[in-house]
Formats: structure tokens, C-alpha cells, sequence
């Protein structure tokens, strides 16, 4: 987006320096298609801001808040995955005290053991089951919220050509010659580059 707007505003300085040219002040024919080209300048850096301006509400914002709901994601990943190895640490401390001589120590730790392991399985339970419950209904929602950006993209896009369209189709009819061909026109600026590049000032390629 920034390119195009660059793009644009280029376009506008150029007509606008052309427009600061001597020959303006000593041919009213090339003052009026100079002055034609800075309205379709103008006129198209208008409707490229509208369209950046739009694509900004409708396309990017709507990406960046898609994109800030991972680090949370990331975080309750990584939470699950800390009551994963707590869980087992524990369960390995009970299942090795179950092997044991069933003695009163051992029986005494044992209970201690699956008392410790009670909340923390419960805690690694709750998160996985949010995670598996709330992780497919993210992924697959994915398609339905970026339908409207793409759909807002499209529009964009084909409402900024249809001008552009508009406005170089106005200004050819502004600067059309009655009379002139494409190939005379090529053969005519043909013609005049010839003597631009004969002049002295001209470097040779």
C-alpha cells in the first residue's frame, strides 16, 4: 500500500513540476493537456487514498487482531504442556511407590503421593479439554473471518480500477488529436526523440 501511495504522489509532483514549465506560459495548448494530466493526477491519488484508507479498516486491522489472539494461544499452549510434566512427575512418583513392598511408610507415602497427584491431573485435565474443545473451533473459523477482508479487498481493488479507468479514458478523450492514429503518434514521438538524442546535450548510450 505504501508503494502505490508513493506511486501516486510521484504522479501528482510530476504534473505539478510540469505544470511550473516555461512552455505552459508560451503554448496554450500544452498549458491546457498539462493541466488536464495534474486534474487526472489529482483525481487518482484521491480514490488511491480512499482505497488504501479502506483496505487499511477492511484488510489490515482485521489481520493484526486476528494475529494478537496467538500469543495467548501460544501462552495457554504452553501452560498445558507445564501441567502435562507436572502430572507425569507426579504419576511416575505414585506408580513407583505402588511398586513397592506395601510396608506402612511406603503405604503412607503412597497416599501422600495421590493426594499431590488429585489437583494437579484435574488442572491438566480442564486445560486440555479447553485446548481440544477451543483449538478446532479456532482453526476452522479461520475461513469465515477472513471472507469479509477478502471480499472487501476485491471491491477495493475493483472500485480503484474502474476509476482509474474512468479517469485516463476522460483524459484521453482531453488530449485525443481528431484525426491521429496510434502509429502516426508513435511515428510522431519517435520523431522527436530522433532529435532530442541528436542534440549535443544528449549523451550517447
Amino acid at each position: 500500500m505504501e508503494n502505490c501511495s508513493t506511486l501516486s504522489k510521484s504522479a501528482v509532483k510530476i504534473s505539478l513540476d510540469l505544470l511550473s514549465n516555461p512552455l505552459c506560459e508560451q503554448d496554450q495548448d500544452f498549458l491546457n493537456m498539462v493541466t488536464a494530466l495534474d486534474t487526472a493526477m489529482k483525481r487518482m491519488d484521491a480514490f488511491n487514498q480512499e482505497k488504501v484508507n479502506q483496505i487499511q479498516k477492511t484488510v489490515i486491522e482485521p489481520l493484526k487482531k486476528f494475529g494478537s489472539v496467538f500469543p495467548s494461544l501460544n501462552m495457554a499452549v504452553k501452560r498445558r504442556e507445564q501441567a502435562l510434566q507436572d502430572y507425569r512427575r507426579l504419576q511416575a512418583k505414585v506408580e513407583k511407590y505402588e511398586e513397592k513392598e506395601k510396608t506402612g511408610p511406603v503405604l503412607a507415602k503412597l497416599h501422600q503421593a495421590r493426594e499431590e497427584l488429585r489437583p494437579v491431573r484435574d488442572d491438566f485435565e480442564a486445560k486440555n479439554k479447553q485446548l481440544l474443545e477451543e483449538m478446532p473451533r479456532f482453526y476452522n473459523s479461520r475461513l469465515d473471518y477472513f471472507q469479509p477482508s477478502f471480499e472487501a479487498l476485491i471491491r477495493a481493488q475493483v472500485g480503484y480500477y474502474s476509476e482509474m479507468q474512468r479517469i485516463f479514458g476522460d483524459l484521453t478523450q482531453q488530449l485525443d488529436q481528431p484525426g491521429h492514429t496510434d502509429e502516426q503518434r508513435e511515428r510522431e514521438n519517435e520523431a522527436r526523440l530522433s532529435e532530442l538524442r541528436a542534440l549535443s546535450i544528449v549523451a550517447d548510450d
